[in-house]
């Protein structure tokens, strides 16, 4: 039985592991590691590849079953194993929740894996850009009545593309709920970790959060998150709602 003694005894520990400072060394020492081989490429969930670190999928697994979304908005979806994961915690929830998600590019075979999918009731793939005005104006139709509504942003990580997506969908989240931006790791990696992409240190999800709640109060770090996983790409990204 969980009493509060075991609650504030967890409490002490994590707030320990967070002040270690060999544990904070070995953990970006093993990031950096890790992201050679590709790691995070290693998974699925509900057979579809997933593509996030396994303390990540925890973390949002534990968020869903608390928030209880009635809609899940996603952008990016590649193969679909995060679009499995919202669904399958929605579809153990019971009710109507459902999950709409959106990429600019959905190849034709992860669609017609997705189409397969035994959860494919409680999701709505729409390609196109997330930040174009008209795929948004889909999304913000889909979500009118729904409550509450939870966001998580992983599609382009360039900071004007990921200021624009906050700008789009943060409304969209209720009181209580989150906005999970994925990728803010991106500012923590050593410069040049992205040699191929059009995003790095100073360019990125991370930058755009800051810029985004540098202006927007409704939204807070939740670093009750963040502080018990001892390997997430996303510090400083798991933002909760505060305010209507």
């Amino acid at each position: 039985m969980t009493t509060n003694a075991n609650i504030a005894n967890d409490a002490q520990h994590i707030a320990a592991m967070q002040k270690d400072p060999d544990l904070a060394r070995l953990r970006r020492d093993m990031i950096r590691a890790i992201a050679k081989y590709r790691y995070s490429y290693n998974f699925t969930w509900h057979g579809r590849p997933i593509i996030q670190l396994p303390d990540d999928v925890l973390a949002i697994q534990e968020i869903l079953f608390r928030v209880k979304p009635q809609l899940v908005v996603e952008t990016g979806i590649a193969h679909g194993g995060s679009v499995a994961l919202s669904a399958s915690i929605l579809e153990l929830i019971g009710g109507t929740g459902s999950v709409v998600a959106v990429d600019i590019d959905i190849r034709q075979h992860n669609r017609e894996a997705m189409e397969k999918h035994p959860l494919k009731h409680r999701f709505q793939l729409i390609q196109g850009s997330s930040i174009d005005e008209k795929i948004a104006a889909q999304v913000v139709a889909l979500a009118k009545g729904k409550s509450p509504v939870l966001v998580i942003l992983d599609s382009n990580h360039t900071h004007d593309h990921v200021l624009e997506e906050l700008q789009l969908y943060s409304g969209l989240v209720t009181k209580g709920s989150y906005l999970i931006v994925l990728d803010t790791i991106i500012e923590d990696m050593d410069e040049g970790s992205f040699p191929d992409r059009p995003w790095g240190r100073g360019n990125n999800p991370k930058t755009a959060v800051h810029a985004f709640l540098a202006k927007n109060k409704r939204f807070v770090i939740d670093k009750e998150v963040e502080d018990r996983l001892l390997f997430t790409v996303a510090p400083d990204g798991f933002l909760k709602c505060v305010k209507d």
